[in-house]
């Protein structure tokens, strides 16, 4: 599966990239305007000394006996310019330097000899340089060849400066996308919280719609549904609890009758007292059933929590289903004494247990345990285990697993679970089930926050 980003993350990543973009698209406009202004004026700086020195050397040649090398030496070209003659087919320079006078351009020298004075970059040993070429007459002609390196040296501390401005400002892209979606997402990070509390059973939560004047509507149709959820569950909890209290009075009625025929037994026929004990455990189950139907309705508000020694509570669990009280383990470091409510952890404990006995072989341990500030509460059974396909459905209400059909008696309400998923709900945890290590079914309930 393709993981997808978060929105911050893209928003962030955006901003990071458009941010170079423009600097890289700023630094390289700005890397050949400035290098472009650079070379001509340098250009034109060359030009203009090539001419001056041109008429020096003119003016020296311009006698009976010319000393053509003292003329070239007496040009105050200094370091960084290097003067050629070429007179009557004779090169001249200064001291003997074959690769000057070799780095001449063909195409240069003829543009010069035809009277034009003319330049071109080349490189000389390995270096940039720029020659320089003016006409003195129709027997000669000169050349200075002058070094680009310190030029080449500034284009490249222009390069790097402007690549490291480029970085810097997509840092800054990026820190301002951050700051940005951070702001920016912070009435949706409101929304999803409110969310959480809602899914959690706090039915409270809203929204203020005078937060952010672009989200009014959100907040308000958000409040809005959140008020008619409301009113939905909690109808629909009163119609819950309301029919289970009305079948009560019936039931207790139907519940005396079968006692009396209970004790009755002994002066019953067979078939009678066969019937007589199957309406009593019909009637047993019925109670059973109404009294986990009230218990669900009044299961959806959080948890109230409160010290409660859990070690305690899961060994009298233990002992109301005649089970042995060694079965409880408390793991190292984890207190005996939990924040939690007591009464949807002993349901907890109990239904986990009753079903492990009823459906799974019969419990074989229960660990107490932590994971950060959670508790974790397992129940292990020696049963064949529940098939993969049926362990989320398993916790739905009125939903037995396939072992309920083919083990135990079958007469469970199928609410045990569900109650458990809903108590667990309650402690803003979950229940999960898995395989336990040797065969068998792990149920395991996380309560959050409930540990120090």
């Amino acid at each position: 599966m393709r993981h997808r980003l978060g929105l911050r993350t893209r928003v962030t990543a955006a901003f990071a990239v458009g941010a170079l973009l423009l600097a890289a698209s700023m630094a390289l406009v700005s890397y050949e305007l400035v290098s472009r202004s650079l070379l001509e004026e340098r250009e034109r700086t060359a030009l203009r000394a090539a001419y001056f020195d041109a008429a020096i050397v003119r003016a020296g040649l311009d006698t009976d006996t010319p000393d053509v090398v003292e003329v070239l030496r007496s040009l105050d070209t200094g370091g960084g310019r290097r003067p050629v003659l070429h007179l009557d087919g004779e090169w001249y320079a200064r001291t003997v330097d074959s690769g000057t006078t070799t780095s001449i351009p063909v195409d240069l020298r003829r543009l010069v000899a035809a009277g034009e004075p003319a330049l071109q970059r080349v490189r000389l040993d390995g270096q940039p340089a720029l020659v320089v070429g003016v006409p003195l007459s129709d027997t000669s002609m000169y050349f200075e060849v002058n070094s680009l390196r310190e030029l080449e040296q500034t284009f490249q501390v222009l390069a790097l400066a402007l690549t490291t401005v480029a970085i810097m400002v997509a840092g800054s892209g990026a820190a301002l996308g951050w700051y940005a979606t951070r702001h920016g997402l912070r009435p949706l990070t409101a929304v999803a919280d409110a969310a959480e509390k809602i899914a959690a059973g706090d039915f409270t939560a809203r929204l203020d719609p005078t937060t952010d004047p672009d989200l009014t509507r959100l907040s308000s149709s958000f409040n809005q549904m959140v008020d008619r959820l409301a009113q939905r569950i909690e109808r629909d909890r009163r119609f819950a609890a309301d029919v289970s209290h009305e079948l009560r009075s019936p039931l207790q009625t139907l519940a005396a009758a079968a006692s009396v025929l209970a004790r009755r037994r002994e002066h019953q026929d067979e078939r009678t007292a066969t019937a007589a004990g199957l309406v009593a455990d019909e009637i047993d189950r019925f109670q059973r059933l109404v009294n986990d139907l009230i218990d669900l309705a009044r299961s959806d508000h959080p948890a109230r929590r409160a010290p409660v020694d859990v070690v305690a509570l899961a060994r009298d669990a233990c002992h109301a289903l005649d089970l042995p009280a060694s079965m409880v383990h408390l793991g190292p470091g984890v207190p005996a004494t939990w924040q939690v409510e007591r009464r949807r952890v002993a349901q907890i404990l109990a239904n986990l247990l009753g079903n492990a006995a009823t459906y799974g072989g019969g419990p074989v341990a229960v660990r107490l345990g932590r994971d950060g500030s959670a508790g974790v509460i397992e129940v292990d059974d020696e049963g064949p285990g529940v098939p993969v396909e049926d362990r989320e459905a398993i916790f739905d209400r009125f939903v037995r697993g396939r072992a309920a059909n083919t083990r135990g008696t079958g007469d469970g309400t199928g609410l045990g679970l569900a109650l458990v998923a809903q108590h667990a709900a309650a402690h803003a945890g979950d229940v999960t089930l898995g395989d336990r290590p040797g065969g068998g079914a792990r149920f395991r309930v996380t309560l959050a926050e409930s540990l120090p």
